[in-house]
Parts: structure tokens; sequence; C-alpha cells
């Protein structure tokens, strides 16, 4: 089976920009993304966003590796949300020639939530993006239905779920609705492996997505049974965040062994 595999941003959290199109190549990967814009309050990021020094290197080394940006990161959906706010990061990565925006919603109002996902799903149509809601147990969406309603209510061609199998076995979710999902709904699949038991707290399952994500095969969630329900030819993130491993191996190291596993988990 032929598929995309993309090096998320988070896998090698820490790296600049540069370095990370590197790693993508030197390891077999043939997409990469990049976060512009903090997942939270401090959020230490690369000025790529502000750069134009940096944004001209990160270009020249897209272009000479033919490794391109598959998704960027992130939009939060907030109870002070205003998208035009979103125009200087939209025309960055539509520049690096981005496909996906990861959203994520943190407004615990249904209705204003909705209304301002199908807005955002519009304004990300006219730059030819897609808006790919990925639902957390922390956040505003907190399961794959949940998510499913959101983008089947946008009624938009960019409007797509983001799946991730983290997430997904922290949340109510279940193997029936994510076979029941259509594969035109989703862009791509988040892949890593994760602790079980595990603490259900909301620090805990934070602490756990951004630093102590596992390599496929090396945890407790069932990944056979969600590779199974992937869709063929679905772009995969390898996203897998584990600063002790990374510590002491490296990134690098972390990227191709995240990759490798992921792959045979896969069958490819």
């Amino acid at each position: 089976m032929t598929r995309a595999y993309s090096l998320a941003y988070l896998t090698c959290n820490g790296v600049d920009p540069v370095t990370a199109v590197g790693i993508a190549a030197e390891h077999g990967y043939g997409m990469v993304s990049f976060r512009l814009l903090p997942a939270g309050p401090g959020d230490s990021l690369f000025p790529l966003l502000t750069d134009d020094a940096l944004l001209r290197e990160v270009k020249a080394a897209l272009r000479d590796t033919g490794v391109s940006m598959a998704d960027a990161e992130m939009i939060r959906l907030n109870t002070k949300t205003r998208l035009e706010d979103f125009t200087p990061f939209l025309d960055r990565i539509a520049d690096l020639g981005a496909r996906h925006v990861l959203v994520a919603v943190d407004d615990p109002e249904h209705g204003r939530s909705q209304d301002n996902y199908t807005a955002l799903c519009a304004l990300l149509g006219t730059y030819k993006l897609t808006a790919d809601l990925e639902f957390m147990p922390w956040t505003g969406v907190k399961d794959l239905a949940h998510a499913r309603r959101m983008v089947e209510a946008a009624d938009h061609p960019a409007a797509a779920v983001l799946f991730d199998s983290l997430h997904f076995d922290r949340s109510s979710s279940t193997l029936e609705e994510f076979a029941a999902l259509p594969p035109g709904l989703m862009n791509y699949v988040q892949i890593c492996d994760g602790p079980v038991p595990y603490d259900p707290s909301d620090e805990e399952l934070i602490r756990v997505a951004r630093t102590a994500r596992l390599i496929p095969g090396e945890g407790g969630i069932d990944l056979a049974s969600i590779a199974g329900l992937i869709p063929e030819g679905m772009t995969i993130s390898v996203e897998v965040p584990n600063h002790a491993l990374a510590g002491t191996a490296g990134a690098s190291e972390v990227a191709r062994r995240a990759l490798q596993a992921t792959k045979e988990l896969l069958g490819d």
C-alpha cells in the first residue's frame, strides 16, 4: 500500500524547522508539519510566523529535499475568537504550501463554537486549506461523535475530523464510531501509542499528549484495531513526542523509530 507519512511537529518539538525538514527527509517522511501559533500559554515557538529569513530557509529546505508541508498548527477557537486575527498565519502557511490546519475548540458554548468553526471552514476554503477538527478529552470537543457532528453541520469541503489515536483511546469514542466515519471526512490520522493504565486528570492527559507519548507497540493502546479501520491511502502523521527518549537518543532517532514502528503497524 502506498501512503504518505508526515513528521508531526510534536515528534521533534524543540528542533528548529529547517532541521525538522532534514530529519524528515533523512528517514523517509514525505511531509512535515510546523507549529506557528501556540497550543497554550508558555508554548515556545521558533519565529516562523514573523521571521522572513527563517521562512526563506525553510522554503529552501523543502525545495531541496522534496519534503512538503502537510499541516500547520494550530487554530484554537475560544470565547474571544476573531477570524480576521488568523490572516497573517494563513498567509504564511499558504506560502509554505500547507494543506491542512489543525483546529481545536476551547469554547464550552456549542452554538458559538459551531458558528466559529463553520465560518473558519469558509475562510480556509479561500486559501485551499482544510480545517481539521481534533477532538481532545480536555477541550470543548471531547470525542469523535461531537467532532463528526460539528464537521457535518459545517457542511463545507474544508471541514474534516482529525483522528488522534491517543485522544481516541482516552475519550469515550468507540471503534464502531470510527468504523462508521466516512473516509471523506478525514484528511490525515495521527498515530502514537500511550501508557495503559493512565491518570485521567486533564493535567496528566495534557502532559502525556505533549511530552510522553510512546512509539507504536510500546504502550497499551489497541493500535491493531485502529490500524485495521484506517482507510487505504490515508495520510499518516507520526506524532510521538517523548521528551525522555529524545533527551537520551535525540530527536532524529525518535523520528526514525516512530516511523519504522508505524509502518510495521500498518503493514507498509
